[in-house]
């Protein structure tokens, strides 16, 4: 995509900007869409249902996993309740996760 980032660079992290399908027939990291305001997301599907933090948790358990991160390294801070959410990964995990970002 060009030019269109699905995240940018603070100084506590990295932010994601997500667009979370919950309740999906499998667990995915899809591609980084563009929105028509010019912003992007990185569409996740999971198969968890939005009830209790399900589906916030899968999100997060998927990424980890995806992208070879730590949980810990990686927060909702915004959205919770949302489809549109932002993840933020820590600074010790940044540089390696923007390398595979380039790759989608």
């Amino acid at each position: 995509m060009s030019n269109v980032q699905a995240w940018r660079q603070t100084d506590a992290g990295l932010e994601v900007f997500l667009r979370v399908t919950p309740n999906a027939h499998a667990d995915q990291i899809g591609t980084i869409e563009g929105r028509d305001e010019g912003t992007a997301n990185l569409v996740v599907r999971v198969r968890a249902i939005p009830d209790k933090g399900k589906a916030n948790k899968a999100v997060v358990a998927l990424f980890a996993k995806h992208f070879k991160l730590r949980k810990s390294d990686i927060a909702i801070i915004r959205g919770h309740q949302a489809r549109q959410k932002t993840l933020l990964v820590r600074e010790a995990a940044v540089a390696d996760l923007i390398a595979k970002f380039d790759g989608l």
